[in-house]
């Protein structure tokens, strides 16, 4: 049985249709995602599955006592509660279970009570154990901290933190209460790759069911095992990952596009064989022929080839009105030329990026570079090389200097120490992540007629189109525009800079997937230089040559030449050779000695193998604790004093646990 079920849901707005059509099931354990342009109408359909929205058509169908948590693209809280109380609200029923495991304990005490006392306690604090009651501030803690929240946070006002970190903190309690299903919209926007990559493994092991919308390919890669493309006309179902998507898309696409020249050329005979024979000894035949040829063109002008091919007539009758007055054959002939492959490729950019000349091979240089601001150090570099043609990528968490650092590369700030030199023949190209290069009070024709005045009006219209501007919408300001379409004004301006080296803050913020692709591959066959700072996995894995990773706990920037997959292979690596404390063999293959440990870190080994193994023998004294409960004596006093004891073993099994995971960070 599925926790939800959608069938043919619509949506409409007065007399402007968003989609129709959409039907979806989410069986238990499901990781779905629907993917889909901008606009398409994702964040109103998971409102509607959540009953926050209801649809103009169809209806959806919920498993009775379902537990659904729903994140919205941007969280609002009206609370006065910390961020630590918000998450432990979560967990109300659990922590009320623990009060009453307290009131049952001091019943106990008291002889008047303590038979009734006893047979509640017993089963309520098997299933109190079961449902994690003796580890739930550490879970808290677990979650809050892989979501990038700082302990120093966790006591902050709500109403102190910014948009970003409200949206963590209600995904932080979602999480935490468990649900049957959660539907998120966007969950990765406001964290970084760290934040991300945890939010990956902890759904990984999740028992339940999702429903995601993303723009993150990367994270889809990892997460989801069914894609659902949304159009204006329903959802296409897809089963794998993103990449399995990709491939099974553009198959379908071929397919499509293969149907399509062989029904054309069959209505091209079926119309020559009508022109030869309208006239001649077969004059009947054809009348019949044009009649029938007809009838299905114009079925094919209200529903489409594509809806029309492989039918049977009866079901498309049913579908269309072909009552009309039949065709003559000059009609019939214009229409079957005149027909054209159905367009089920979405609306996509049309972007060009060129170099106005070659620079010099070397690009940039730093020397003794401390990147920060007066009183505030982000962190230090050792002496960097960027040379022509490569794709750097810079990554790090958010707040480590990322952007800081390109504002340097730009002049617009000064280093606190060393010094930038930028290459011979460089013209800098810059995408912001805020987009302050966009004037909030022009237009979006004044914006490019800035950036390229010798462009007449018609001009302007037509550039703008190829970002997807059509219409009245290029007189539109710039403080009216959305998110995703900020993101492609500037990459408008981008592309008229020729710039032979790219600063690029978050290039991929607010695009919908089919726009990111077109960037990517544009982005890939670019003539130049491009310095990259991006929280796109995919994007950094497709492009990059070398990564520089702002290493925040230690305050540096460390080099890695080689791909992203091929840094993250090393970080794996390198976390394993650190758990299993043995040294990475050299490049030849050939084992090294094993370093021997300082002192400080052999009395950490040994404490953490002391901890390791009173940690065993509370578990296990505490396994046998909980089976006595079960069970209890007939004697109230014997139970009370079980009881005690529980809760004790408990207490030093928390602090023992809470030690080990700080032996280990």
């Amino acid at each position: 049985m599925s926790l939800l079920t959608a069938t043919n849901i619509s949506k409409s707005y007065g007399p402007d249709d968003i989609f129709a059509g959409a039907s979806l099931s989410i069986p238990y354990r499901a990781r779905i995602a629907i993917v889909g342009p901008n606009g398409i109408g994702k964040t109103t359909l998971l409102r509607i599955l959540t009953g926050d929205e209801m649809p103009t058509n169809g209806h959806v169908h919920r498993a009775r006592s379902l537990k659904l948590g729903y994140l919205p693209q941007e969280a609002t809280f009206d609370s006065d509660r910390t961020l630590w109380e918000e998450c432990l609200s979560a967990l109300d029923d659990l922590r009320a279970q623990e009060a009453e495991l307290a009131r049952l304990e001091v019943a106990m005490s008291d002889p008047s009570q303590a038979e009734a006392a006893l047979a509640l306690y017993g089963p309520l604090q098997a299933q109190f154990e079961h449902r994690g009651g003796y580890t739930y501030t550490t879970r808290t803690r677990q979650v809050l901290s892989g979501l990038g929240f700082d302990p120093s946070e966790f006591d902050l006002s709500l109403k102190h933190l910014s948009g970003g970190q409200r949206t963590r903190a209600l995904l932080a309690r979602l999480l935490l209460s468990n649900p049957d299903l959660l539907i998120l919209d966007e969950p990765t926007n406001h964290l970084d790759i760290a934040a991300v990559e945890w939010l990956e493994s902890y759904l990984g092991q999740w028992g339940g069911a999702a429903l995601i919308v993303s723009h993150d390919r990367y994270f889809l890669d990892k997460v989801v095992t069914v894609i659902l493309e949304m159009s204006r006309t329903g959802l296409g179902v897809y089963r794998g990952n993103y990449g399995a998507y990709v491939q099974q898309r553009q198959e379908r696409w071929e397919l499509t596009q293969r149907i399509f020249e062989s029904e054309k050329e069959r209505l091209e005979k079926e119309v020559d064989y009508i022109r030869r024979n309208i006239s001649g000894q077969n004059v009947l035949q054809a009348k019949g022929r044009l009649r029938r040829l007809s009838r299905y063109l114009q079925a094919v002008e209200q529903l489409g080839l594509e809806a029309v091919v492989g039918k049977r007539w009866a079901e498309v009758s049913e579908e269309a009105d072909t009552t009309v007055s039949y065709m003559n054959v000059d009609e019939a002939t214009r229409r079957v030329r005149s027909l054209r492959p159905p367009s089920n490729r979405p609306p996509s950019l049309h972007l060009k990026l060129k170099t106005a000349h070659r620079s010099g091979n070397i690009i940039l240089r730093t020397s003794n570079l401390t990147v920060g601001y007066p009183g505030k150090v982000l962190f230090a570099a050792d002496d960097l090389e960027l040379r022509r043609l490569e794709t750097t990528a810079i990554i790090g968490p958010n707040g480590a200097g990322k952007t800081t650092f390109l504002k340097i590369i730009l002049g617009q700030i000064p280093p606190l120490e060393g010094e930038v030199v930028l290459g011979a023949s460089l013209k800098v190209g810059y995408f912001a992540q805020a987009h302050e290069d966009l004037h909030p009070e022009r237009t979006l024709v004044e914006e490019i007629e800035a950036a390229a005045p010798k462009m007449l009006l018609a001009e302007i219209r037509g550039y703008l189109a190829r970002f997807l501007f059509t219409g009245d919408e290029v007189f539109k300001k710039v403080s009216t525009l959305s998110g995703g379409e900020g993101s492609r004004l500037a990459l408008a301006k981008l592309a008229l800079s020729d710039a032979n080296l790219l600063l690029l803050d978050e290039p991929t913020n607010h695009l919908d997937i089919p726009s990111q692709e077109i960037l990517q591959e544009v982005l890939a066959g670019y003539e130049g230089t491009i310095l990259l700072v991006s929280h796109d996995r995919y994007l950094i894995d497709a492009l990059s040559t070398q990564i520089w990773d702002i290493d925040e706990q230690h305050g540096r920037l460390r080099v890695f030449k080689g791909s992203y997959s091929e840094y993250r292979s090393q970080k794996e690596i390198e976390r394993e050779v650190e758990r299993a404390e043995i040294a990475p063999r050299t490049r030849k293959g050939s084992p090294t000695q094993k370093p021997r440990p300082s002192s400080d870190e052999r009395r950490r080994q040994a404490r953490l193998k002391q901890v390791e193994e009173q940690i065993a023998v509370l578990e296990e004294l505490l396994s046998g604790l909980s089976r006595r409960l079960e069970n209890p004596p007939a004697d109230p006093a014997k139970v009370h004093k079980l009881g005690t004891e529980y809760v004790r073993v408990q207490t030093e099994l928390d602090e023992l646990m809470k030690e080990w995971e700080g032996l280990h960070t």
